[in-house]
Protein backbone atom coordinates (compact mmCIF):
# COMPACT_ATOMS: atom_id res chain seq x y z
CA UNK A 1 0.00 0.00 0.00
CA UNK A 2 1.18 3.54 -1.06
CA UNK A 3 2.01 6.29 1.99
CA UNK A 4 0.00 9.13 2.54
CA UNK A 5 3.11 10.75 1.23
CA UNK A 6 2.84 8.88 -2.14
CA UNK A 7 -1.13 9.46 -2.71
CA UNK A 8 -0.19 13.30 -2.53
CA UNK A 9 2.40 13.15 -4.62
CA UNK A 10 -0.13 11.35 -7.23
CA UNK A 11 -2.97 14.12 -6.22
CA UNK A 12 -0.31 16.90 -6.87
CA UNK A 13 1.02 15.27 -10.13
CA UNK A 14 -2.56 15.04 -11.48
CA UNK A 15 -3.51 18.43 -10.50
CA UNK A 16 -0.14 19.76 -12.80
CA UNK A 17 -0.95 16.96 -15.47
CA UNK A 18 -4.25 18.08 -15.90
CA UNK A 19 -3.26 21.56 -16.14
CA UNK A 20 -4.64 22.85 -12.81
CA UNK A 21 -1.20 24.01 -11.64
CA UNK A 22 0.29 25.65 -14.38
CA UNK A 23 4.24 25.90 -15.05
CA UNK A 24 6.15 28.17 -12.85
CA UNK A 25 3.31 28.24 -9.93
CA UNK A 26 4.33 28.28 -6.59
CA UNK A 27 3.88 25.36 -4.43
CA UNK A 28 3.82 26.61 -1.12
CA UNK A 29 3.97 23.84 1.73
CA UNK A 30 0.89 25.37 4.16
CA UNK A 31 -1.25 26.24 1.44
CA UNK A 32 -0.73 22.47 -0.10
CA UNK A 33 -1.22 20.89 3.57
CA UNK A 34 -4.34 23.18 3.92
CA UNK A 35 -5.89 22.22 0.81
CA UNK A 36 -5.51 18.81 1.23
CA UNK A 37 -6.33 18.97 4.68
CA UNK A 38 -3.15 16.84 5.84
CA UNK A 39 -0.25 18.25 8.28
CA UNK A 40 3.18 19.87 6.67
CA UNK A 41 5.50 16.89 7.00
CA UNK A 42 3.55 14.08 4.37
CA UNK A 43 3.57 17.39 2.18
CA UNK A 44 7.07 18.08 2.76
CA UNK A 45 7.45 14.32 1.54
CA UNK A 46 5.67 14.34 -1.61
CA UNK A 47 7.16 17.53 -2.76
CA UNK A 48 10.69 15.47 -2.80
CA UNK A 49 9.33 12.70 -4.56
CA UNK A 50 7.67 14.96 -6.97
CA UNK A 51 10.92 17.22 -7.18
CA UNK A 52 12.50 13.57 -8.26
CA UNK A 53 10.61 13.32 -11.46
CA UNK A 54 11.14 16.29 -12.85
CA UNK A 55 7.30 17.46 -12.15
CA UNK A 56 8.81 20.63 -9.82
CA UNK A 57 11.67 22.10 -9.36
CA UNK A 58 12.77 23.05 -5.98
CA UNK A 59 15.36 26.08 -6.16
CA UNK A 60 17.05 27.87 -3.04
CA UNK A 61 15.20 30.79 -1.52
CA UNK A 62 12.02 30.41 -3.60
CA UNK A 63 10.82 26.99 -2.70
CA UNK A 64 8.85 24.53 -5.05
CA UNK A 65 7.28 25.92 -8.41
CA UNK A 66 5.21 23.60 -11.26
CA UNK A 67 8.39 22.93 -13.76
CA UNK A 68 8.53 24.27 -17.26
CA UNK A 69 7.04 22.29 -20.23
CA UNK A 70 9.80 20.47 -22.48
CA UNK A 71 8.02 17.69 -24.33
CA UNK A 72 11.34 17.09 -26.08
CA UNK A 73 12.62 16.12 -22.36
CA UNK A 74 9.82 13.52 -21.66
CA UNK A 75 10.35 11.73 -25.28
CA UNK A 76 14.21 11.17 -23.86
CA UNK A 77 13.25 9.31 -21.23
CA UNK A 78 10.25 7.57 -22.47
CA UNK A 79 13.17 6.40 -25.25
CA UNK A 80 15.30 5.39 -22.26
CA UNK A 81 12.81 3.55 -20.32
CA UNK A 82 11.89 1.56 -23.22
CA UNK A 83 15.12 0.15 -24.01
CA UNK A 84 15.81 -0.53 -20.26
CA UNK A 85 12.64 -2.11 -20.02
CA UNK A 86 13.12 -4.19 -22.87
CA UNK A 87 16.28 -5.29 -21.67
CA UNK A 88 14.87 -6.07 -19.03
CA UNK A 89 12.20 -8.65 -20.24
CA UNK A 90 14.66 -10.20 -22.41
CA UNK A 91 16.82 -11.25 -19.75
CA UNK A 92 14.06 -12.37 -17.41
CA UNK A 93 12.91 -14.82 -19.98
CA UNK A 94 16.39 -15.92 -19.22
CA UNK A 95 16.66 -15.78 -15.84
CA UNK A 96 13.18 -15.75 -14.03
CA UNK A 97 13.14 -18.68 -12.15
CA UNK A 98 10.00 -21.23 -12.23
CA UNK A 99 8.41 -19.69 -9.07
CA UNK A 100 8.98 -16.65 -10.47
CA UNK A 101 7.34 -16.89 -13.44
CA UNK A 102 4.01 -18.42 -12.05
CA UNK A 103 4.25 -15.31 -9.89
CA UNK A 104 3.83 -12.88 -12.76
CA UNK A 105 1.35 -14.87 -14.44
CA UNK A 106 -0.76 -15.37 -11.10
CA UNK A 107 -0.50 -11.50 -10.97
CA UNK A 108 -1.65 -10.70 -14.51
CA UNK A 109 -4.43 -12.86 -13.69
CA UNK A 110 -5.62 -11.24 -10.96
CA UNK A 111 -5.25 -7.73 -12.82
CA UNK A 112 -7.85 -9.16 -15.09
CA UNK A 113 -10.52 -8.55 -12.22
CA UNK A 114 -8.74 -5.31 -11.77
CA UNK A 115 -9.84 -4.48 -16.02
CA UNK A 116 -13.16 -5.64 -14.94
CA UNK A 117 -13.85 -3.64 -12.18
CA UNK A 118 -12.41 -0.92 -14.41
CA UNK A 119 -10.42 0.64 -11.36
CA UNK A 120 -7.98 2.84 -12.67
CA UNK A 121 -6.21 3.48 -9.17
CA UNK A 122 -5.88 -0.29 -8.02
CA UNK A 123 -4.64 -1.51 -11.45
CA UNK A 124 -1.39 1.43 -11.38
CA UNK A 125 -1.02 -0.06 -8.22
CA UNK A 126 -0.22 -3.71 -9.80
CA UNK A 127 0.94 -2.08 -12.69
CA UNK A 128 4.05 -1.20 -10.96
CA UNK A 129 4.54 -4.72 -9.20
CA UNK A 130 4.07 -5.87 -12.41
CA UNK A 131 6.87 -4.38 -13.73
CA UNK A 132 8.80 -4.17 -10.90
CA UNK A 133 9.08 -7.79 -11.11
CA UNK A 134 10.12 -8.18 -14.36
CA UNK A 135 13.11 -6.06 -13.27
CA UNK A 136 13.65 -8.56 -10.32
CA UNK A 137 13.06 -11.21 -12.91
CA UNK A 138 16.88 -10.49 -14.65
CA UNK A 139 18.47 -11.18 -11.51
CA UNK A 140 20.67 -8.07 -12.21
CA UNK A 141 20.81 -5.30 -9.37
CA UNK A 142 22.37 -2.99 -11.39
CA UNK A 143 19.57 -2.77 -14.15
CA UNK A 144 17.38 -3.10 -11.85
CA UNK A 145 18.34 -0.07 -9.99
CA UNK A 146 18.39 1.70 -13.15
CA UNK A 147 14.73 0.41 -14.06
CA UNK A 148 13.68 1.61 -11.13
CA UNK A 149 15.38 5.11 -11.17
CA UNK A 150 13.57 5.64 -14.46
CA UNK A 151 10.63 4.50 -13.47
CA UNK A 152 9.92 7.25 -10.63
CA UNK A 153 10.91 9.61 -13.22
CA UNK A 154 8.10 8.69 -15.34
CA UNK A 155 5.65 7.65 -12.52
CA UNK A 156 3.50 10.42 -12.80
CA UNK A 157 3.15 10.30 -16.85
CA UNK A 158 2.96 6.38 -16.74
CA UNK A 159 -0.04 6.76 -13.69
CA UNK A 160 -1.71 8.94 -16.01
CA UNK A 161 -1.95 7.27 -18.89
CA UNK A 162 -4.41 4.67 -17.70
CA UNK A 163 -7.04 7.79 -17.86
CA UNK A 164 -6.80 7.77 -21.76
CA UNK A 165 -10.29 5.62 -22.93
CA UNK A 166 -10.07 2.34 -23.57
CA UNK A 167 -6.54 2.37 -21.86
CA UNK A 168 -7.18 -0.45 -18.91
CA UNK A 169 -7.40 -3.38 -21.13
CA UNK A 170 -5.06 -2.39 -23.95
CA UNK A 171 -2.63 -2.12 -21.14
CA UNK A 172 -3.16 -5.41 -19.89
CA UNK A 173 -3.51 -7.16 -23.11
CA UNK A 174 -0.13 -6.07 -24.02
CA UNK A 175 1.35 -7.15 -20.73
CA UNK A 176 -0.45 -10.17 -21.71
CA UNK A 177 2.24 -10.44 -24.75
CA UNK A 178 5.28 -9.78 -22.80
CA UNK A 179 4.41 -12.32 -20.40
CA UNK A 180 4.09 -14.86 -22.68
CA UNK A 181 7.11 -14.53 -24.39
CA UNK A 182 8.51 -14.80 -20.48
CA UNK A 183 6.61 -17.80 -19.53
CA UNK A 184 8.16 -19.52 -23.33
CA UNK A 185 11.72 -18.31 -22.71
CA UNK A 186 11.39 -16.32 -25.84
CA UNK A 187 13.57 -13.61 -25.06
CA UNK A 188 13.77 -11.65 -28.25
CA UNK A 189 10.05 -11.84 -28.33
CA UNK A 190 9.48 -10.69 -24.72
CA UNK A 191 12.11 -7.55 -25.63
CA UNK A 192 10.12 -6.66 -28.77
CA UNK A 193 7.09 -6.34 -26.70
CA UNK A 194 8.01 -4.60 -23.87
CA UNK A 195 9.19 -2.20 -26.14
CA UNK A 196 6.28 -1.66 -28.17
CA UNK A 197 4.24 -1.83 -24.66
CA UNK A 198 6.17 1.47 -23.68
CA UNK A 199 5.65 2.81 -26.49
CA UNK A 200 2.03 2.50 -26.35
CA UNK A 201 2.28 3.83 -22.67
CA UNK A 202 3.66 7.31 -24.10
CA UNK A 203 1.09 7.37 -27.23
CA UNK A 204 -1.85 6.63 -24.14
CA UNK A 205 -0.26 9.53 -22.03
CA UNK A 206 -0.11 11.82 -25.42
CA UNK A 207 -3.87 10.69 -26.32
CA UNK A 208 -5.26 11.83 -22.47
CA UNK A 209 -2.73 14.87 -22.31
CA UNK A 210 -4.56 16.17 -25.75
CA UNK A 211 -7.93 15.08 -24.16
CA UNK A 212 -7.12 17.58 -20.96
CA UNK A 213 -6.25 20.33 -23.55
CA UNK A 214 -2.92 20.09 -21.81
CA UNK A 215 1.26 19.60 -22.59
CA UNK A 216 2.56 17.16 -20.43
CA UNK A 217 5.08 18.70 -18.51
CA UNK A 218 8.92 17.90 -18.87
CA UNK A 219 11.79 16.73 -16.89
CA UNK A 220 14.03 18.84 -15.94
CA UNK A 221 17.72 18.00 -14.65
CA UNK A 222 18.53 17.56 -10.67
CA UNK A 223 20.58 21.13 -10.97
CA UNK A 224 17.78 23.07 -11.92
Amino acid sequence: MSTRAEQLCAEIADAILSGELTPGSRLDEQSLADRYQVSRTPVREALRLLAATGLIEVRPRRGAIVAQVSSAQLVELFVAMGEIEATCARLSAISMSPIERRQLEALHDRMAKIVDAGDEAAYAEANVIFHSRIYKGTHNSVLEDVANGLRRRLSPFRRAQFRAKGRLPSSHMEHGAVLDAILRGDADQAHQNMLRHVNLVEDAFEQMSASVGAKAPAPVSAAG
